[in-house]
C-alpha cells in the first residue's frame, strides 16, 4: 500500500556515459491518504464530472457538438507544443489553408483523427500500450516528428528542456526500463483488486506517463489524451467531453512545476490537488458551453422558421450542418442542399444578412464563411 503523504517518487540513476536519468517508482498498488482537502477536491471534481455527464445525456444530437470540443482540444493541446493554428483554421479543408500554415494545420488535424480513432477503438480495445501506440502513429503521420519512431516506444534516451543530456531540465528513464514501467502503468489502470477513485487513479497515471515519457515525440499530447480515454473507457463519461489541455495551458509553468515537485520533492499530493481542481473547473466550463450551445441552437431554429418561408427546410439543413462543421463555402452548401450554385449562394448570403455566417477571406471568389457565434462559445 502507498500512502500519498509518504510517497517516494523514484531515484536518479547515473548512466555509464555520465548523465543521470530518473527512474520512477512503480504505481500498481493500493493508494490512500489522510489529507481531507484532497478528499474534498475529489468530491467536488466527481460532482462536476457527474453533472457534465448527466447533461450530455440530455442534449439531443450531442454528437453534433462533440466534434467542436475535439477540435478545440486539438488546437489547444497542439499549441502547448508550439503550433499556431486557430480553431476556425483547423476546421478548413487542407487546400483552403495557406501553404506556409499547412504543417501546423496537419498536426492539429492528426490530433483530431487520433482522438476520433481512439474513441472508436475503445469499443473493442481497452486503454493500453497497444492503443496508445496506434494513436501515436496517427499523431506523427507526415508531420514534424515523423522520423521519431511513430507508433513505437523509444529505443534511445530522450530528455526534456535544454539542448542535450548535459543541460537537460529532466531526463526520463532509460529506454531499457520502458516495457516494465508501461506494463506497470497499464496494470494499474485496469487493476480491479485495488480500490482507488477513478479520478485519483488517472491523475497518478497521467503523472506517471509524463514521467516515463515513452515516445521520442508527442508524449504531452498522448498523455493528455490518456485522461479523456480512461474516463470514457471506465464509463465515467459516456461521451468524450472533458479535455484538460486548456487548464494546463492557462498557466503552463504551474503544470510543469507540479509535475516536477512530485518527482523531486515526492509531492504527489500537491499534483493531485492541482489535477482535481482542473477536472472540476474544466467539467463546469464544458457544462456551461453545452448549455449555451443548446440555447443558441433553439434561438436560431426559431428565427429560421419565422424568417425563411418556403426555404425553411434548406435553411434548417444548413444550420444543422453548421453545428457539425461551422466553416463552409458555397460549393459545400450547394452539395448539402442539392440545389444550383446561385440558390446555394443566395441562401449563404441570407445567412450572412441574418448574422449567422460571417465571410472570413475578404475575397470575391472562393469565399469561406464561418458560424462565428458558435465558434466563440469554444
Amino acid at each position: 500500500m502507498i500512502r500519498i503523504e509518504n510517497y517516494v517518487a523514484g531515484q536518479f540513476i547515473k548512466h555509464p556515459t555520465g548523465y543521470s536519468y530518473f527512474l520512477p517508482s512503480k504505481i500498481n498498488d493500493e493508494w490512500n491518504w489522510n489529507d481531507q482537502t484532497l478528499t474534498t477536491l475529489l468530491e467536488k471534481a466527481a460532482i462536476k464530472l457527474g453533472e457534465l455527464n448527466s447533461y450530455s445525456r440530455l442534449v439531443p444530437n450531442i454528437d453534433l457538438f462533440i466534434q467542436l470540443h475535439v477540435a478545440k482540444e486539438a488546437v489547444v493541446s497542439s499549441r502547448i507544443e508550439g503550433t499556431q493554428t486557430k480553431i476556425d483554421e483547423a476546421l478548413l479543408e487542407e487546400y483552403e489553408v495557406s501553404p506556409e500554415r499547412r504543417d501546423d494545420w496537419k498536426e492539429v488535424n492528426n490530433y483530431i483523427k487520433a482522438l476520433n480513432y481512439a474513441i472508436a477503438e475503445l469499443e473493442k480495445l481497452p486503454v493500453s500500450s497497444r492503443l496508445l501506440k496506434q494513436i501515436h502513429r496517427i499523431l506523427l503521420d507526415s508531420v514534424r516528428g515523423e522520423h521519431k519512431q511513430p507508433g513505437e516506444f523509444r529505443t534511445s534516451q530522450n530528455w526534456i528542456g535544454g539542448a542535450s543530456l548535459l543541460d537537460a531540465v529532466f531526463i526520463p528513464p532509460h529506454h531499457t526500463h520502458l516495457n516494465e514501467l508501461m506494463s506497470d502503468l497499464e496494470n494499474f489502470l485496469h487493476n480491479t483488486y485495488i480500490h482507488i477513485p477513478a479520478l485519483i487513479k488517472i491523475g497518478i497515471a497521467h503523472y506517471q506517463f509524463e514521467t516515463i515519457h515513452p515516445f521520442l515525440d508527442g508524449n504531452g499530447r498522448i498523455g493528455r489524451l490518456l485522461i479523456t480515454l480512461f474516463l470514457v473507457d471506465q464509463k465515467i463519461l459516456t461521451k468524450p467531453l472533458l479535455y484538460l489541455s486548456a487548464f494546463f495551458e492557462k498557466n503552463k509553468g504551474l503544470y510543469y512545476d507540479n509535475l516536477t515537485f512530485a518527482r523531486i520533492k515526492n509531492d504527489m499530493k500537491q499534483w493531485l490537488k492541482y489535477f482535481l481542481t482542473g477536472v472540476a473547473e474544466t467539467a463546469e466550463n464544458a457544462t456551461q458551453t453545452l448549455s449555451k450551445v443548446i440555447e443558441l441552437k433553439a434561438n436560431l431554429e426559431s428565427r429560421i422558421h419565422q424568417q425563411f418561408g418556403r426555404r425553411t427546410d434548406k435553411a434548417a439543413a444548413l444550420l444543422h450542418h453548421l453545428f457539425k462543421k461551422p466553416v463552409v463555402n458555397t460549393n459545400q452548401v450547394k452539395e448539402l442542399t442539392k440545389t444550383t450554385f446561385k440558390t446555394a449562394n443566395d441562401l449563404v448570403m441570407d445567412f450572412v444578412k441574418a448574422g449567422i455566417l460571417k465571410e472570413i477571406t475578404g475575397y470575391n471568389r472562393n469565399r469561406i464563411f464561418v458560424f462565428d457565434d458558435y465558434l466563440q462559445l469554444f
